[in-house]
């Protein structure tokens, strides 16, 4: 039950996708390159029991891949002027900049530096669906690690965090940001914040059977992840409609991978340039590089986007990508020019690399 679309040439993504889709549920996959759409596929069921077809209207929350829309949003602001990088958070957000987190910049919380990947102490679960009370809690925060010597992944806190740089610097939210300069303008579906009206679109999510292979629980991991208020409750009308730019993305594939396209033509998207080329440079600069204090990878952190040195995107290291908790995943190569996107919603227990988007890449590759 697979419907859509593929480019002469590009037959062998169709046959893994339909191959694939009873290890998924439902799904989309899509692909763009040099500005045109090669790839826009979807099939399967919208819903655990089977009864709603995913259709090309269908969206899913991504989760994590949302982080790579939310850190372009972010380079817009810089290449506009209205933050740098290189500035203290704290000079933006003053009650951030307490317990020795005055020195964290804007690019070290980009990069999951700043030492606060959750609540170590308990919270009410809720507190994540009340983004301006759950972003004063994590200002208040203690750092887990000296800010800016290492990284941890900040699965939540980092959107959060995200979140206020936007709304301090642009007075909009990150969301309306998304929304007014770059999706209707574009007709690009993506929103971060999805209005109740959206809702009906929305797939149902399948969880794994087993949890991820982290390794040791450490302290760090045990804040991000491993606690029973390590996230609020998602699903929900209310989850959907708030804006957690770390986590609760939603759209389909073609979306993101029109969104992603800006990381495969350094700055452009549906032919509009939305950075220059010094921002783009800024945006795809490493900041930092190395074992993570949370993910169990070697992490190749750019401003809120993740360098392709273990080849989750494709074969060319050139690449930056981002993925989402249970295998959604969205990149941009500047190499192949082309940018692609899988979403799905059986999720796995794949912390990144899922197989099933592999296979996909994989194929795309081929036919390039």
């Amino acid at each position: 039950m697979t419907d859509g679309f593929v480019a002469p040439g590009f037959e062998r993504v169709y046959d893994v996708f339909a191959a694939a889709l009873d290890d998924a549920l439902g799904a989309s996959f899509a692909a763009v390159r040099e500005g045109e759409v090669v790839v826009d596929l979807w099939g399967g069921w919208a819903n655990r029991d089977q009864t709603k077809p995913w259709t090309r209207d269908t969206i899913a929350p991504v989760y994590s891949t949302t982080k790579g829309v939310s850190a372009l949003i972010v380079a817009m602001l810089a290449d506009q002027g209205l933050i740098a990088y290189d500035a203290h958070l704290a000079s933006l957000w003053p009650a951030f900049g307490v317990h020795g987190k005055d020195r964290v910049t804007i690019a070290e919380t980009l990069a999951h530096q700043a030492g606060v990947p959750g609540f170590i102490e308990p919270i009410d679960p809720d507190l994540w669906l009340d983004p301006a009370r759950c972003a004063e809690a994590i200002a208040a925060l203690a750092p887990m690690w000296t800010p800016g010597s290492a990284s941890g992944y900040h699965p939540l806190t980092w959107g959060y965090s995200i979140g206020e740089i936007a709304r301090r610097a642009a007075e909009r939210s990150l969301g309306t940001i998304l929304r007014e300069d770059i999706c209707a303008p574009l007709g690009v579906d993506f929103q971060i914040g999805t209005p109740e009206s959206e809702h009906y679109r929305c797939a149902e999510m399948k969880k794994p059977s087993r949890a991820g292979e982290f390794g040791e629980i450490t302290l760090p991991r045990k804040a991000a992840f491993f606690t029973q208020w390590a996230a609020p409750v998602r699903g929900s009308a209310l989850w959907r409609k708030i804006e957690i730019p770390s986590a609760n993305g939603h759209g389909g594939a073609l979306g993101i991978a029109r969104l992603y396209e800006a990381y495969a033509t350094e700055g452009e998207i549906a032919g509009k340039r939305v950075l220059s080329a010094e921002g783009f440079a800024a945006l795809t600069k490493q900041i930092w590089r190395g074992d993570d204090l949370v993910l169990p990878f070697n992490i190749d952190w750019r401003a809120g986007v993740i360098g392709n040195s273990n080849r989750f995107y494709g074969p060319n290291p050139e690449a930056f990508g981002h993925s989402g908790m249970g295998g959604s995943c969205g990149f941009g190569d500047p190499v192949a020019r082309i940018s692609a996107s899988y979403v799905m919603n059986k999720q796995s227990h794949h912390i990144m690399g899922d197989p099933r988007a592999l296979r996909l890449i994989e194929a795309l590759y081929a036919c390039v």
